[in-house]
C-alpha cells in the first residue's frame, strides 16, 4: 500500500538537529571529540528538594490516577512564584499547566485561531513560533527583528498588520538572538496590541538566565496587560525540569478557560508526580537558580570572549542559555559553514537559517558543557585554521 501523507507535511522536513546529531554520532565513531553547543538542553541537575518530591509522590499508588486537573497546591505555588518573583498577582482562574512551553504554543492556536487568521512571528526565532499557528491553518506574518531596529519590532511599521491579526508571538530575552527587552518595551508593546485589539503571547522562558545585572521580568507586570496577555513560564530551564514537561500559560482568564476546554479533548492532566515536584520547585528558594545563571555567565565569558580573541566577532549574549554570531568573515552559508566547522574542530552549534530567513549567516551556540570544555572548544576552533582561512 502507498502511504500519501497530509500535505501539510511538506513543511516538515528533516530537521538540522537531526542531521546534526547524525554527523556528531559519525564523528564519536572515528573516536573523534565532539564539543555539543547545538541543543539547548540544560546539563545541571535539579535541585534534591525537587527530586525528592517527585521520587516520594511516585510511590504513592493512588499518584499513578488520571490526574484531570492541576492540584490546588501547584496553582497556588505559580501564585506565591509570580508575586514574590515578579510583583504579578494572579488567582487560580488565570493559571493552567501545560506539556511543556512547546507543547502549549503548538495548541494554544487551535484555541485561537481559525483558518487564514494572520499570526505577528519573529523572525529570527525559535521554530515552534510558526509551526505552532500554522497548524492551526494560520496564515504567518514574519515580522523582522535587526540590529537597527534594537532587536524589537517596529510597532509603527506593524501597524497595518497588527489591524489584520488575531495574535502576536513575542519572546524576550529571546532564543536565539539573545537579548533582552529594553526599558519600557513591555509597556508599549501592550499599549499598541490593546490599540489593535490583538492578542499578544509571550514566551518567557529565559527570565531567570540575564546577564551583566539585568533583570528579567513578567510582560504581565504591565498595568492593564492580563486584557490582551497571556505568557507561558516554563520550568524547563530555570529549574533543570525539562524532562517532565511542566510549563504554565498564565493571563488573560478567559483564553486560559478556552484552552482548558480544548486541552480536556486531548490531555487527562499532568501525571501527579510531576506535579508536586513543580510545586518543591516553585515553593523552594532563588539562590540555586541565581548561581546556575551566574554559571551561565561564567560560560558566555568564556565562549564569547574566547572566540573574540581567536577572531570571530561573537557579541556577548545578554540573556538565555545560547549565544549568537554572524559567521565569520569570508563565509556565506551557514549550514554549510557548521558542517565545515564540525569537521574541522569537533564544535557544534546550530546554523541560524533553521530560525527563519533573518538568521541566515549566523550560528547559535548552547551554553550547555563547562568552562574548560567551552575554552577546549574555542583552543580547537583557533588552532584549526579555520578563522584565518575565512579572511583569505
Amino acid at each position: 500500500m502507498k502511504v500519501h501523507f497530509a500535505s501539510r507535511m511538506k513543511d516538515y522536513e528533516e530537521g538540522i538537529f537531526q542531521v546534526l546529531n547524525e554527523k556528531k554520532e559519525e564523528l564519536a565513531a572515528q573516536g573523534r571529540r565532539v564539543f555539543n553547543l547545538s541543543v539547548g538542553t540544560p546539563d545541571f541537575p535539579p535541585s534534591k528538594k525537587v527530586m525528592d518530591a517527585v521520587a516520594q509522590a511516585a510511590g504513592k499508588p493512588e499518584n499513578y490516577k488520571y490526574s484531570l486537573k492541576d492540584l490546588p497546591e501547584l496553582l497556588d505555588a505559580v501564585i506565591g512564584h509570580y508575586e514574590r518573583r515578579y510583583g504579578v498577582k494572579l488567582c487560580r482562574e488565570e493559571i493552567m499547566s501545560v506539556y511543556g512551553s512547546q507543547e502549549g504554543i503548538t495548541h494554544v492556536g487551535f484555541t485561537l485561531c481559525d483558518a487564514g487568521d494572520e499570526v505577528l512571528v519573529p523572525d529570527p526565532g525559535y521554530p515552534i513560533f510558526g509551526i505552532g499557528p500554522s497548524l492551526a491553518g494560520a496564515a504567518l506574518v514574519p515580522y523582522p527583528l535587526t540590529e537597527e531596529n534594537g532587536w524589537v519590532p517596529d510597532l509603527e511599521a506593524l501597524s497595518e498588520a497588527a489591524e489584520r491579526a488575531k495574535l502576536m508571538i513575542v519572546s524576550y530575552p529571546m532564543n536565539p538572538i539573545c537579548k533582552c527587552a529594553p526599558e519600557g518595551f513591555y509597556e508599549r508593546l501592550v499599549a499598541w496590541a490593546g490599540e489593535h485589539d490583538l492578542i499578544l503571547i509571550h514566551d518567557n522562558a529565559y527570565s531567570d538566565i540575564i546577564f551583566d545585572g539585568r533583570k528579567g521580568g513578567s510582560i504581565l507586570a504591565v498595568p492593564g496587560a492580563k486584557e490582551t496577555c497571556v505568557e507561558f513560564f516554563s520550568l524547563s530551564k530555570s529549574y533543570n525540569y525539562t524532562g517532565a514537561r511542566m510549563s504554565f500559560l498564565v493571563g488573560n482568564r478567559e483564553i486560559i478557560a478556552g484552552f482548558k476546554r480544548l486541552r480536556s479533548q486531548i490531555d487527562y492532566g499532568t501525571f501527579l508526580p510531576v506535579q508536586y515536584g513543580a510545586i518543591a520547585a516553585l515553593n523552594g528558594p532563588m539562590e540555586p537558580v541565581l548561581e546556575q545563571c551566574r554559571e551561565y555567565q561564567r560560560r558566555r565569558d568564556a565562549l564569547c570572549g574566547g572566540l573574540r580573541a581567536a577572531g570571530w566577532k561573537v557579541p556577548d549574549s545578554e540573556g538565555t542559555m545560547f549565544a549568537w554570531a554572524r559567521i565569520p568573515d569570508g563565509f556565506e552559508d551557514d549550514v554549510a559553514f557548521v558542517m565545515q566547522l564540525m569537521e574541522e574542530t569537533g564544535v557544534l552549534c546550530t546554523p541560524g537559517s533553521s530560525f527563519g530567513t533573518l538568521g541566515r549567516g549566523h550560528v547559535r551556540f548552547a551554553l550547555t558543557l563547562p568552562v574548560p570544555e567551552i575554552e577546549e572548544a574555542v583552543k580547537a576552533v583557533r588552532e584549526s585554521g579555520i578563522l584565518l582561512r575565512g579572511e583569505a
